[in-house]
């Protein structure tokens, strides 16, 4: 035991020594040579040969940032030039998983199912519940009520009940598949962005020229960031190809029927708001 300490001490004193060209005595070059040789150290080297820079001794090491942000040119129904906006890239530029996607439609369409489907029991049909006949003398089969399901105007077995449809979802995953919609219209070049949708009168025929003017556009979906103006609501309201939302409840299902996504600035700027909002647990 006393040898071990005394080994240890001495290859304490050794490893803080400055190494020269000279060796050093017998012993410690046999401590150092045991000592590496059952895994306790693996390296020897000199001051002014270290492996790891000094610069990155002590420090974090991070990961380089690869969120970009885009740049995207602000327009109007008459393709005016009203200046520039910065995309958040980590909202509209995120990778595209259509498992997800596939997730949060499933997600949105068995939420919107009323489930007030619902078909009567045998306790909840109109009839009597006397025995039809006899149970014996007939040579018909024994029936206990007319009210069964294999009469006509009888119980329905197993039918379906009012229910709720919805299914669970986490929120991150609400809130991936509409950063990863959005990205996809973007990359698609198909995100549009106006500096507001005033429109001069309710006339159907305004939004008509206008949505006429874009190109490769069947189906539009116009975003504005507060209530809708009541004149774009009128002027929308007999398009079945042109739809309004206000940012609030834009959604992963609609934007995936339309073809052409049209947000204001107010719009982008809250849905970026809510997208880094801390959700809540």
């Amino acid at each position: 035991m006393w040898n071990l300490a005394r080994a240890a001490w001495n290859l304490g004193r050794a490893r803080h020594l400055p190494l020269s060209n000279a060796l050093h005595s017998p012993f410690q070059e046999r401590v150092l040579s045991l000592i590496s040789y059952r895994g306790l150290s693996t390296l020897e080297t000199s001051a002014n040969e270290g492996v790891i820079s000094p610069e990155l001794l002590g420090k974090k090491v991070l990961r380089p940032d690869r969120i970009i942000d885009l740049v995207t040119r602000v327009t109007n129904f008459h393709n005016e030039d009203k200046g520039f906006m910065v995309l958040a890239g980590d909202v509209f530029d995120v990778p595209i998983r259509k498992d997800i996607v596939h997730k949060v439609v499933r997600w949105q369409l068995a939420k919107r199912q009323q489930g007030t489907h619902s078909t009567k029991t045998i306790s909840e049909v109109s009839g009597t519940g006397r025995k039809p006949y006899n149970q014996k003398g007939t040579g018909r089969a024994r029936h206990g009520t007319l009210r069964g399901p294999q009469f006509r105007g009888g119980a329905t077995m197993h039918g379906p009940k009012p229910r709720s449809h919805a299914i669970k979802l986490q929120k991150k995953v609400r809130r991936l598949g509409l950063k990863i919609a959005l990205s996809a219209r973007t990359g698609e070049g198909k995100l549009l962005v106006f500096e507001d949708l005033d429109i001069p009168s309710h006339k159907t025929k305004n939004i008509v020229n206008y949505i006429s003017q874009m190109e490769n556009t069947k189906k539009v979906l116009l975003v504005d960031g507060g209530p809708i103006n009541d004149n774009l609501k009128f002027a929308t309201g007999n398009l079945h190809y042109v739809n309004v939302l206000p940012s609030i409840g834009l959604n992963v299902y609609s934007i995936l029927q339309h073809d052409t996504l049209v947000m204001t600035q107010d719009a982008v700027n809250r849905i970026v708001e809510r997208m880094h909002t801390p959700i809540n647990r």
